[in-house]
């Protein structure tokens, strides 16, 4: 018989420990031959960045020699890493920026001059012996200079600069044939997911580049992953139709081969990553976000008809899907399953985990399953989330009680949740404390209507659909009203922020190196996001008293609940003062509050003590907010102004 205890006091075998000890993120594939690629992270590692490689006959060896990160800092975010090709790989390191070359059984060589340069989302130009890739160039005073440019592979020819002229660029892709480039531009105050132009031109003589053609999109048109076919058939991802569909350009016109209402392309926070790879000339493997999540199909060109893939898993090519030789390499996750990177052997359908983000095994009596959950927003339209009620097996709550729930508000915040197994969900729910994963009005996966849900109402839509969401649980229900929590990182410590400070729904909160003022922000932040506030509050400084109104500092006399933030020292994007004058004004207010800055972190934990001290640090937070005994000790934090 399970025993009966407060929500909130259950034992859990889910320990911050176990999370940290055995967990890597798992991220950008590549295919050279039969050889699989990819790059881990690893908080064990103090969050270096591995590339990993796979031979065929399933040895698993690292590349990255310590102490190199294979990581870029091009937008900050990164992405595109690394490529490979015929067994060199070539990366960035994080510690210089510099491009390196690594042949097989050697140490890495730089190839980039030692300059204050950024170079990413390469693809490699076999006819020129080189690769092309984007440049930025922080040489200069004011914003840095975005470009496409050709490297060397053996670093002995000086770079060359192939395209600049456009604020942002990304996906420089060479035809099959060496004779054309395809990429894609964007200006302020556009994001990628906003407007892109697909480019394309072809090589001269000496490699550079002739007359460029614009192919497809616009400001109001987002274009995402150009790629060439085996075939030298130019294809892409547009929204034209009012979703993220898949399109050729044949014979100088563009062709739907996909018409759903899905989305077969995500937000480019980062790059390098894709959402379709080519089995064949005439056959895509492809992933997609239908209802919330991901799945794979294979598209046939010529009938247009979509195949499904069939695994046991229930979120598909979420981050990164290659195809190859036969086989299909992607990452996949399920409610119980955590993040894995999966073989798929086309032919037979036979499929072999090659890799999890982590290796931890808990029994399905201690984890909770995503619920889908729609409803009604401000607006009269519907919105999404995803509930996990509290379950372990060893525990129920007392007669009557209703458990605490904490509302999860995503970054970007053009985001999306996942429902693959997050051991940092499953920490709350099996400790008895309900989760709800939002995914507000602004989120991808749902459209380009619902995406611009948010346009010029970012801290009012976003907070409303997670005050109705905890709200809509508490109907049912599923929550006690008067333990609500809400937590979230960057964009989400946002939202998080917001709802405290301008609403009454919830009674305590965490922010994760949110931002609390808008017009910092806006005037603080690095070139990739530094007019994205245009879009989702208004033009700055015109639009000057939006900001004012909807920055959670400046309205601190509003807020009258607990919060608890967390902010790295390092942090480009959201700078920590940001935090630090949050929780000045909150410990002024004598309201309950505590602040926990993380040497050497950045916008995101990465460190395994770090992301340890910081689940834990929240979960007594609550407790003593809500007034339950934790099951485990755990390191207090300094609580300012908690009553004795």
């Amino acid at each position: 018989m399970p025993t009966t205890a407060p929500y909130g006091s259950w034992q859990s075998p889910i320990t911050t420990d176990l999370i940290v000890s055995g967990s890597i993120g798992l991220g950008q594939l590549a295919l050279d031959g039969e050889d699989i690629y990819w790059v881990e992270m690893r908080p064990s590692e103090g969050g270096r960045m591995v590339i990993v490689k796979r031979l065929p006959d399933g040895n698993i060896i690292d590349i990255t020699p310590i102490p190199f990160s294979a990581r870029t800092r091009v937008h900050e975010y990164g992405g595109g890493s690394f490529l490979v090709h015929e067994g060199v790989v070539y990366f960035s390191n994080y510690a210089d920026q510099r491009m390196y070359r690594q042949d097989p059984g050697g140490q890495p060589q730089p190839i980039t001059p030692e300059v204050d340069m950024r170079y990413a989302d390469g693809c490699f130009d076999a006819v020129r012996s080189r690769i092309i890739c984007v440049r930025e160039d922080h040489t200069s005073e004011g914003e840095p200079v975005n470009g496409i440019v050709a490297v060397d592979a053996q670093g002995q020819v000086e770079l060359q600069v192939l395209f600049q002229g456009s604020d942002f660029c990304s996906t420089p892709r060479v035809s099959p044939d060496g004779t054309k480039l395809a990429w894609l531009t964007w200006n302020h105050p556009n994001m990628p997911w906003d407007g892109t132009e697909l480019m394309v031109a072809e090589f001269d003589a000496q490699g550079m580049l002739g007359e460029v053609q614009t192919v497809a999109g616009g400001k109001s048109e987002s274009i995402f992953q150009p790629e060439w076919s085996p075939d030298g058939v130019l294809h892409f991802v547009s929204d034209h139709s009012g979703w993220w569909n898949l399109w050729r350009w044949e014979n100088g016109q563009a062709n739907q081969l996909t018409n759903r209402n899905a989305e077969f392309g995500k937000p480019q926070w980062t790059l390098g990553s894709g959402t379709y790879s080519f089995a064949s000339p005439d056959v895509i493997a492809c992933s997609y976000v239908e209802g919330g999540a991901w799945k794979i199909g294979m598209l046939d060109i010529t009938s247009r008809n979509l195949f499904p893939v069939q695994t046991p898993f229930s979120e598909m090519g979420r981050g990164d899907i290659k195809a190859g030789d036969g086989n299909l390499v992607f990452l996949a996750g399920a409610p119980t399953r955590p993040m894995t990177l999966v073989s798929l052997d086309l032919a037979s359908g036979k499929w072999d985990e090659l890799r999890k983000s982590h290796n931890l095994e808990i029994d399905s009596g201690y984890l909770s399953e995503a619920q889908p959950v729609e409803f009604p927003t401000e607006d009269g339209k519907t919105a999404h989330a995803f509930f996990y009620p509290p379950k372990n097996s060893d525990f129920q709550g007392l007669e009557g009680e209703k458990p605490p729930l904490l509302v999860k508000s995503h970054g970007g915040p053009t985001g999306s949740t996942s429902i693959a197994l997050e051991w940092g969900i499953q920490f709350w729910t099996s400790r008895g404390i309900g989760v709800l994963d939002v995914n507000y009005g602004g989120s991808t996966g749902y459209g380009r209507e619902y995406r611009e849900r948010l346009n010029g109402n970012w801290g009012i839509v976003d907070v409303d659909d997670c005050c109705n969401a905890a709200l809509h649980l508490v109907s049912q229900g599923e929550a006690d009203g008067d333990r609500l929590a809400i937590d979230g990182g960057s964009a989400g410590g946002y939202t998080t922020l917001a709802a405290l400070t301008f609403k009454e729904v919830f009674k305590a909160g965490a922010s994760y190196y949110g931002v609390s003022n808008l017009e910092a922000l806006a005037k603080e932040t690095h070139k990739f996001e530094s007019r994205y506030l245009d879009g989702l509050v208004g033009p700055y400084p015109e639009c000057q008293n939006l900001y004012q109104e909807r920055a959670p500092i400046n309205h601190t006399d509003q807020l009258s609940c607990p919060l608890i933030l967390f902010q790295g020292l390092d942090d480009q994007i959201v700078p920590p003062n940001q935090a630090e004058m949050m929780f000045d004004a909150v410990r002024a207010k004598g309201i309950p509050t505590a602040y926990i800055p993380f040497e050497g972190e950045q916008h995101g934990f990465r460190r395994a003590e770090n992301i340890k001290r910081a689940l834990e640090a929240e979960l007594y937070f609550y407790s003593r907010i809500f007034g339950f005994e934790l099951a485990d000790e755990v390191e207090p934090v300094d609580i300012k102004n908690l009553p004795l």
